[in-house]
């Protein structure tokens, strides 16, 4: 038979075979008697079972060619006498079954319907040889009962076939849904290798450029401060005293910038805290250390996932030290907000401002755009020179792994 039903369905095949067995033998033994007339008859079995090696899939017109050559290796010799109605009865389950694999439903019900019809007129015009005309009443009786009985077998035939095949194929449908999902997670889990390596390249670049930018000028300075006090040292002892001064206060500078690299790079952003406790902590950080002050304005009144909370701590972390760095601003106001399925940041400075558009390549705003986008969100700044800087985020939560619980930390202030 065609491979592709049979290969993964040899319960039908190993049934045909059987009804061909049943038929062969019902055929030679019951009883048996010898002539050349018995040779044609298994021939003509073994024929009709030979072409369910071969089944037509594609072309219609091949389909119903197939199976009028069936219908004709089956009723041809039952119309001449040369096969006896009990065969008949097996080789059209045979098929019936056949027609179950090439034709959609209404094809199959015009095959038993022929199958039915075709059996019915070979059983209703064989004569009737009877010693007593009386058991003629009982010989129709019992010819109608198998007409009924083989109709009812194909209607069964039709619909346990059909349910195997179902079967099969949703079976086929869930191990192909299963591969793709398991080359799907191999793929993601790919993905996710290749964004914690461009992650940790650009942390690592971040961490560089801080080192260069502060650190870097630092040393620079206070090699500058050595060099003059060892060249004023004997000829104006007070302004070598003065740049040693300064250069001692250049080296704790040093030291102060390399102790905020090594806790930014033991930070693990939230460590388990609530986002509105890390804020709360982050805030008290930033103003002891610089003495600027916060105006926070935090509304979340529902909880947020891992996720969307980091990239807002570290959104908001980037924010105020580049105010830190660059701005000479006093205060910081901050507001966020979760509103309509959306989560909106604004941070805004009482700084001198900047050119965005010339100030804008810098690894931290990379960074925090970046961050914005992996949220499909929006990241829009404003600023002007001797007006501070504002800048404005916001991205939906849908799809975003939002959870419906209140979070009591978060509250307005």
């Amino acid at each position: 038979m065609n491979p592709s039903p049979y290969r993964s369905f040899h319960f039908l095949l190993q049934m045909e075979w059987l009804l061909i067995a049943t038929a062969i033998i019902m055929e030679t033994l019951l009883p048996f008697h010898w002539s050349w007339l018995l040779i044609i008859q298994v021939m003509t079995i073994l024929v009709l079972g030979m072409m369910g090696l071969w089944l037509p899939i594609t072309s219609l017109k091949k389909k119903v060619f197939y199976t009028f050559l069936e219908f004709a290796l089956i009723m041809l010799p039952a119309t001449q006498g040369i096969l006896a109605t009990r065969p008949v009865f097996l080789l059209c389950l045979v098929l019936l079954m056949r027609s179950c694999l090439i034709f959609k439903r209404s094809g199959q019900i015009v095959v038993l319907v022929l199958s039915l019809l075709s059996y019915s007129a070979i059983l209703l015009t064989k004569p009737i040889e009877l010693a007593k005309p009386q058991l003629a009443e009982i010989v129709w009786d019992s010819r109608i009962s198998n007409i009924l009985l083989f109709g009812l077998t194909l209607i069964f035939a039709l619909l346990l076939i059909n349910a195997l095949l179902a079967e099969r194929q949703s079976r086929e449908k869930l191990e192909k849904v299963y591969q793709e999902l398991e080359i799907t997670h191999h793929q993601l889990r790919q993905y996710a290798v290749r964004i914690e390596d461009q992650a940790t390249l650009q942390e690592r670049n971040r961490i560089a450029r801080e080192i260069h930018d502060g650190l870097g000028h630092t040393l620079t300075a206070q090699t500058i401060q050595i060099n003059n006090a060892l060249i004023f040292w004997q000829t104006k002892s007070d302004q070598a005293l003065i740049a040693i001064k300064q250069a001692k206060q250049l080296g704790a500078e040093a030291l102060l910038e390399v102790r905020k690299s090594v806790s930014m790079l033991r930070s693990t952003s939230l460590d388990g805290r609530s986002l509105k406790s890390a804020l709360d902590k982050l805030f008290q950080d930033f103003k002891n250390s610089t003495g600027i002050e916060i105006s926070p304005n935090i509304y979340l009144p529902q909880s947020l996932s891992s996720e969307i909370n980091t990239n807002l701590y570290r959104i908001i972390q980037e924010s105020l030290t580049n105010i830190h760095k660059h701005a000479q601003a006093t205060t910081v106001n901050i507001d966020l907000l979760q509103e309509e399925g959306y989560v909106r940041l604004i941070i805004e400075d009482d700084g001198e401002g900047f050119e965005p558009t010339q100030n804008t390549t810098g690894f931290g705003l990379q960074g925090m755009k970046e961050r914005i986008a992996s949220l499909y969100g929006q990241f829009m700044l404003d600023s002007q020179i001797g007006k501070g800087c504002r800048i404005f985020v916001s991205f939906p939560l849908v799809n975003l792994g939002t959870q419906s619980s209140y979070d009591s930390d978060s509250i307005s202030r």
